[in-house]
């Protein structure tokens, strides 16, 4: 995959687009993806919802692992665990910024840091992305 082909959204899938998550970077050295805390997207609290925080976690990591993937692979998430430590209050942006803890052939294991629009660490997600051999089923 180019930047260019990053840039125009063709890492996007719809369900990221569905909740209104934007890439802001998408290559080998920096992925950053942001997503604007909306009244759908919060639970009874009126905060950001845990299953949204993980979402934008697992895109941003997914993407990171899409960009690296070999001609014909596929990734997926094998394993992830959240950490959340802050709250992001509605009309917030949250931001994900993945890092690599190990970049290996068949797995690689990500931290994600979700940041709030006033840079505070919101929640920390460690996930694994397995690396599949991609057959098509035709």
């Amino acid at each position: 995959m180019t930047e260019s082909q990053a840039a125009f959204g063709e890492i996007h899938s719809p369900y990221s687009e569905s909740l209104g998550m934007q890439i802001v970077s998408a290559t080998l050295e920096e992925v950053t993806l942001r997503m604007p805390v909306t009244r759908p997207l919060t639970n009874r609290n009126g905060v950001l919802h845990g299953g949204a925080i993980m979402s934008l976690a697992d895109h941003a990591a997914g993407t990171a692992t899409y960009l690296r993937l070999p001609e014909g692979a596929a990734t997926t998430t094998l394993e992830s665990k959240t950490n959340f430590l802050r709250p992001i209050r509605l009309g917030d942006v949250a931001e994900a910024r993945p890092r690599p803890l190990h970049l290996g052939r068949t797995t690689m294991i990500w931290q994600t840091d979700i940041l709030r629009g006033d840079g505070q660490l919101a929640a920390v997600v460690i996930q694994t992305q397995v690396v599949l051999e991609w057959r098509d089923p035709a």
